[in-house]
């Protein structure tokens, strides 16, 4: 069959479950389903199966749930809470002053919990209320929080680069080592267009509370939880004493000690935590599987080979390629999911990124920060709306506010893609080419 009828086809099978408000997992599904149905002989339902156990039967997958579960843990103690007061001490000196806060914090937050949402989330509860309290500006405030929080993607430990890593068959050690310089861009960014704007109105900051050396050096017993449970986890992956999945347990047993020895782990709070984790990680696999389960079909037919060889005919450069795939990803983005948008678009892309020059470890982490947009794009941005369940601002208002963290991750895209060694230097120095 015509491959413009087929992909249309599925193309049109796809807005139409994803917009009638069906979960994109079980739209996946159904797509995928029907695709089986009008163009192969194939049963849809001899591939389920397969793909069940293929998708689920993976040491790598288990450090998935660890994650989502030691990132749970300190959403739901003091651990957290003392993340603000232990760096408002240190940024009271900056221009933009406790907005820095929103940014430290989420990059440190994003270190332990492998989670945009988790990160955006458990970050804004603490400083949102502090800032307005502070008359601090609020476009300034949400913009800084939802674009720090996208960071949660990026930093490792990231769920997902596990993702990307199994689907790609690229090494997850090396995904997190090569997040760590442009996750440090983007949050060096983020703070600068703080300063720079409250540099030119220093009203969007005012002045508070003054801090001593003292009050600062009495600030960092409370950050050193977090800052400890950096070292396990990342520590553990970049000496090469435990895979992903060993770190992320070494990371849930950290984090169950230091919600305990601070006291603020109920018995309810544990069990939030643990039903936390279970609906995230389903939500996940369903996504993944429904996915890989429709990847299959457009393998079946054929459609990465016969796009690939279609794009190469076009004679366009690396960077008009890149440009296409940005447009791609931006419009994805409004539509879906991060999860979805790695292991339904990898049969697709990938092998053109391959075919055009670049490396499969750098198109990770360009795929990451182009879901970070996502993250903060109407009508399906998460962040969004987890700013919106914290602040009650319309979600909208909140997208504009994040119109300036918006353009600053694409620059660190253009970045990027000018100098792949931003990405590749630094997991080869650590791992070895």
């Amino acid at each position: 069959m015509d491959l413009t009828i087929v992909s249309f086809t599925i193309l049109g099978l796809l807005i139409l479950f994803l917009g009638s408000s069906l979960w994109v997992g079980i739209s996946l599904m159904l797509v995928g389903i029907l695709s089986f149905l009008f163009f192969t002989s194939t049963p849809p339902l001899n591939v389920i199966t397969n793909i069940l156990w293929n998708e689920t039967n993976s040491s790598t997958m288990m450090a998935l749930p660890l994650f989502i579960f030691m990132g749970e843990i300190l959403f739901r103690s003091k651990i957290s809470e003392n993340l603000f007061k232990g760096l408002s001490p240190w940024m009271s000196f900056l221009p933009g002053r406790l907005i820095h806060v929103n940014i430290v914090a989420s990059s440190m937050f994003a270190a332990v919990s492998g989670s945009s949402a988790a990160t955006t989330a458990t970050v804004g509860r603490i400083t949102m209320p502090e800032l307005t309290g502070r008359n601090y500006s609020r476009s300034l405030s949400i913009g800084s929080l939802a674009g720090a929080g996208t960071l949660g993607f990026l930093i490792p430990p990231s769920m997902m680069m596990i993702v990307y890593g199994i689907s790609a068959n690229v090494s997850i050690g090396k995904l997190f080592i090569a997040g760590i310089i442009p996750g440090a861009m983007l949050a060096i960014g983020f703070s600068g267009y703080i300063m720079i704007r409250c540099l030119i109105n220093p009203e969007l900051a005012p002045k508070g509370e003054n801090y001593t050396w003292t009050d600062r050096l009495k600030g960092l017993p409370l950050l050193l939880p977090v800052i400890l449970l950096m070292v396990l986890v990342l520590g553990s992956i970049y000496a090469g004493w435990a895979t992903p999945t060993e770190a992320a347990s070494i990371g849930v047993v950290g984090a169950l000690f230091f919600a305990v020895i601070s006291k603020s782990l109920t018995k309810a709070s544990f069990w939030e935590a643990v039903f936390g984790t279970i609906k995230t990680n389903a939500m996940i696999m369903l996504i993944v599987i429904s996915a890989s389960y429709l990847s299959v079909v457009i393998g079946y037919l054929g459609l990465p080979g016969k796009l690939t060889g279609f794009i190469g005919t076009l004679g366009l450069s690396k960077y008009e390629l890149i440009l296409i795939l940005v447009i791609m990803y931006l419009l994805l983005g409004c539509l879906l999911d991060g999860f979805s948008m790695i292991v339904m678009s990898l049969p697709l892309a990938l092998p053109l990124i391959v075919a055009a020059g670049f490396d499969p470890l750098w198109f990770g982490i360009f795929l990451i920060i182009m879901i970070e947009v996502a993250q903060i794009t109407p009508p399906v941005g998460f962040n969004l709306f987890v700013i919106h369940g914290l602040t009650g601002d319309d979600v909208l208002k909140i997208a504009w506010y994040a119109l300036p963290s918006f353009l600053i991750i694409l620059l660190v895209v253009v970045l990027i893609t000018i100098f792949p060694e931003i990405i590749l230097w630094f997991p080869n120095l650590m791992m070895g080419s």
